[in-house]
């Protein structure tokens, strides 16, 4: 038996998020029933992310075991056949027999795309959240820039939530405005709760707005309270980037490891 790892995107529009729940379509149903028919054995995946229901993704992971002569490396390509058009497989290759994608030290990039003009642009629609009231980037990168670091983050995570530790480290939150009028959150931590980063993005959009001042970030993260945060985002805005593993980050440079992780995530989308 090898295990065999998965770098998957998708188009989360038509899924209930990734995990397998009783009556409705997921991606990892997806994955486990048509490697089943392609390998001719009962596969099980185990995803790094469990993106909520109409979640995208370019660089999801995943891993399962097999005992297929398919070379490694190839499985994506058989995979891809017979896979929907809105799953596709970015990668695979074989790692070792112990690593699990959850377990392991990780720094995982998520944005979130805010269409910030007067008018929708329907081609824009499945992946971008239309925000039509005028947004203030640089008052939202001010709140941004409060996120980062070691934070108890019970306040940006939903009330569902039944961890007990909410502390999780945010390693960078970048608001940007193209010329098209898209504002991107882009947020890397290495580990995140229910709803967090969607809950980040409503924040922001309310400091944009001026619902928010952007000194109100700490305060909110010390009350450790979810009614004192923004809305929850709709799903649609956030796809996950991409997943980088310890063994690609060094620790003497973290400017260096952070263009590392943009090229490694740039280099499992293009594969």
């Amino acid at each position: 038996m090898k295990r065999i790892k998965l770098v998957v995107a998708y188009d989360g529009t038509a899924y209930c998020g990734w995990q397998i729940q009783p009556g409705v379509i997921t991606i990892e149903e997806v994955l486990n029933r048509t490697l089943s028919e392609l390998l001719g054995e009962d596969i099980q995946v185990t995803g790094a992310s469990r993106t909520d229901s109409g979640v995208h993704s370019l660089g999801n992971v995943a891993v399962f075991d097999t005992g297929t002569r398919i070379p490694p490396d190839k499985i994506c390509f058989a995979l891809n056949q017979r896979l929907p058009e809105d799953i596709v497989v970015q990668s695979s290759c074989q790692v070792a027999e112990d690593f699990h994608p959850r377990r392991c030290y990780s720094e995982k990039t998520y944005e979130y795309k805010i269409l910030n003009r007067r008018i929708p642009v329907p081609t824009l629609r499945r992946d971008t959240y239309f925000y039509y009231r005028n947004l203030d980037v640089r008052k939202m990168q001010q709140a941004a820039d409060s996120l980062v670091g070691e934070h108890d983050f019970r306040s940006f995570c939903s009330a569902k939530t039944e961890m007990e530790n909410t502390v999780r480290r945010i390693l960078s939150c970048q608001v940007e405005k193209s010329p098209e009028d898209i504002i991107t959150i882009r947020v890397t931590g290495t580990g995140f709760l229910y709803n967090m980063v969607r809950i980040i993005a409503g924040t922001l959009i309310s400091v944009g707005v001026g619902e928010l001042l952007p000194e109100a970030i700490p305060k909110i993260l010390e009350r450790k309270d979810r009614s004192g945060a923004g809305p929850t985002a709709p799903a649609h805005g956030l796809t996950m980037l991409g997943i980088v593993y310890k063994s690609d980050i060094s620790e003497e440079n973290e400017e260096e490891n952070k263009e590392k992780m943009k090229k490694k995530i740039k280099k499992d989308i293009e594969i």
